[in-house]
């Protein structure tokens, strides 16, 4: 059984890298089980990590002024806005709780230059990861923060990531690349993009795979 489950994590996690995000949206709306999960996997691996990478988004969030409002793209069940003072909007492809807004990360439903912080925990998931960029930078006030938190491995050239973001008007303030197993990035919005996001450089990373057990 207990083989089958992680079969069935490996096979969304994969489905979740290869598809675009609308694709993904609509997968766990035809089958909400499958979004369980893969949340129930995802605490499996959890367990496994020399830290959790959502600790270090809250541990940095906690020092911001309680005024500032997040936006927490790929949520999961939103651990993050249950753990600081702050009003976060929480969204991921399905809602766990009322806390959660369903939808597409690429559009979300927020106003534009409306939030303080955009944070992706391990989110930064599909073939359209621009498009999640994009609307980081759309829903950011200008000097907002994008904070980035993912698996070293994903990345081919971390300097590369970085100066990529610089075309998507944001500028890298902070990284920890010291961690045996995750990047953490913070970059500030310099520039509104709305006016050439069609012709900017597409954003791409590798999948994380999970080995067989």
């Amino acid at each position: 059984m207990a083989q089958l489950r992680a079969s069935r994590f490996r096979f969304i996690n994969e489905t979740l890298y290869n598809n675009e995000s609308s694709q993904s949206k609509r997968y766990f709306k035809e089958d909400p089980d499958a979004f369980n999960a893969y949340h129930d996997g995802y605490k499996q691996q959890l367990e496994q990590w020399p830290v959790n990478p959502l600790d270090v988004i809250i541990s940095s969030i906690k020092k911001m002024p309680t005024d500032n409002v997040i936006a927490d793209f790929g949520c999961g069940e939103a651990l993050l806005a249950a753990s600081v003072p702050h009003k976060v909007h929480s969204f991921d492809f399905i809602a766990v709780n009322d806390t959660v807004k369903a939808c597409d990360m690429a559009h979300t439903p927020l106003l534009t230059n409306s939030v303080h912080v955009v944070v992706f925990c391990l989110s930064l998931m599909g073939s359209n990861l621009s498009d999640y960029i994009i609307e980081a930078n759309r829903v950011l006030k200008n000097n907002g923060t994008l904070k980035i938190a993912e698996v070293e491995s994903r990345f081919e050239n971390v300097t590369n990531f970085i100066k990529l973001l610089t075309k998507y008007g944001f500028k890298n303030t902070w990284k920890d690349l010291s961690h045996d197993l995750f990047y953490f990035m913070d970059f500030k919005k310099e520039e509104d993009i709305s006016m050439k996001k069609k012709n900017l450089p597409s954003i791409t990373l590798k999948s994380c795979l999970y080995k067989k057990r």
